[in-house]
């Protein structure tokens, strides 16, 4: 009885079991069957969607494309070309004084020399040097032109480079082993080096000058104790031009005896469209004067303070440089990425007045002979410029 009962009970149990599984069996037989039919609407639905949604491709082409800034275009008769190199706005220029350079710096972190022998060609051609860890404000040439000295934005001080020249006439640009040290607290407006090539020069709007020997030692500082200064541009011929904010540009005569006592003197006040950033330049021969507003120019005979030429819109943003080349032939300026450069007609037509005035004046033979050869030359310059060459 006692084994009957336990056989019994031992079926039960397998019976219960095999409900279980069956039971088990059946459930996961009805999920099966839904996730079947659900990934088949799943599928339909991709199916559907697919041929609905365009392409990866197409849709691509269907997005609206980025509009690339446009560059800033300008054109006029007196513009000689334009030099494109730097991947950042220029912020300084300068030209060597031997004439055959002109120097250009950026905050792309370089600077740019630029051979003015190729002004008028097509293709413009550059050497590059690398401002490491930082990017230069200012850059100038030294008197023999075979350095140049920059002054850096982050660092805050001057570094000076050597030129050093290759057998294929090019360059090499080697930065002096340390920077100089930091010295001034407010922001620099201009630095520059002697004509002896012997002393450096930095002026800061706090109203001090530091000069500096070539190995970075300070010599003097001098703190003007006057008002911020202002912006001004001297020439090699002795004469300096400053621009205020009083909508004036004044022409001073420097050539005096310090020694006396005897200070500047003005020899012109210009009216004159000026704004806050305006920069102002004078030709090496003091013939010609050029103002910045924003992005216009304007240039003048210094020597009857007549406005002579106009230029709007030079570029893109406000202009942050002039200067004239050595040989008073040109004018470039720079506002953005690009350096114009302008052929300089007025300077042209001053030399060729002043020319005929001393031609007039001369009794001697052979220097009217020569005086009338350079007033030829000059006028055939000029012609070339506003008409192109003869045929």
């Amino acid at each position: 009885m006692v084994v009957f009962a336990a056989i019994l009970a031992l079926s039960v149990l397998i019976g219960a079991l095999v409900i279980l599984v069956a039971v088990a069996i059946s459930k996961q037989n009805s999920e099966s069957s839904e996730e079947n039919e659900q990934k088949k609407d799943a599928d339909s639905t991709i199916d559907e969607n697919a041929a609905k949604a365009p392409s990866k491709k197409q849709k691509q082409q269907q997005r609206p494309r980025k509009e690339r800034p446009q560059q800033h275009t300008f054109s006029h008769q007196l513009l000689a070309s334009g030099l494109k190199s730097h991947n950042g706005n220029v912020t300084c220029l300068d030209f060597s004084s031997n004439g055959k350079y002109l120097a250009s710096c950026s905050d792309d972190r370089t600077i740019r020399i630029w051979s003015t022998k190729d002004f008028l060609d097509r293709d413009h051609k550059c050497l590059r040097a690398n401002v490491e860890f930082d990017h230069a404000t200012l850059v100038r040439f030294s008197p023999d032109s075979r350095a140049f000295i920059t002054w850096l934005a982050n660092g805050e001080t001057i570094r000076i480079y050597k030129m050093i020249k290759k057998d294929d006439g090019t360059f090499n640009f080697k930065p002096a082993p340390e920077d100089f040290p930091q010295r001034h607290k407010g922001i620099i407006l201009n630095i520059g080096i002697a004509e002896t090539g012997k002393f450096i020069m930095s002026a800061s709007v706090d109203t001090t000058i530091v000069i500096w020997d070539l190995k970075g030692e300070v010599l003097a500082t001098i703190n003007t104790n006057q008002i911020t200064n202002s912006y001004a541009a001297i020439s090699p011929c002795g004469r300096m031009v400053t621009v205020s904010k009083d909508g004036t540009w004044k022409l001073w005569d420097t050539d005096v005896e310090y020694k006396k006592q005897q200070d500047p003197y003005l020899l012109r006040t210009v009216p004159s469209q000026v704004s806050e950033g305006s920069r102002i330049a004078l030709s090496p021969d003091g013939r010609v004067v050029a103002v910045s507003n924003g992005s216009d120019i304007a240039m003048y005979s210094a020597i009857t303070g007549e406005l002579e030429e106009e230029f709007h819109d030079v570029h893109s943003k406000e202009i942050t440089d002039l200067k004239f080349d050595m040989n008073n032939r040109f004018l470039v300026s720079t506002g953005d990425r690009a350096i114009r450069v302008f052929h300089n007609v007025i300077g042209y037509r001053a030399a060729i007045q002043d020319m005929q005035t001393m031609l007039k004046k001369s009794p001697n033979d052979g220097v009217r002979q020569r005086l009338q050869q350079q007033i030829t030359d000059a006028e055939n310059a000029l012609e070339t410029v506003l008409n192109g060459p003869k045929n």
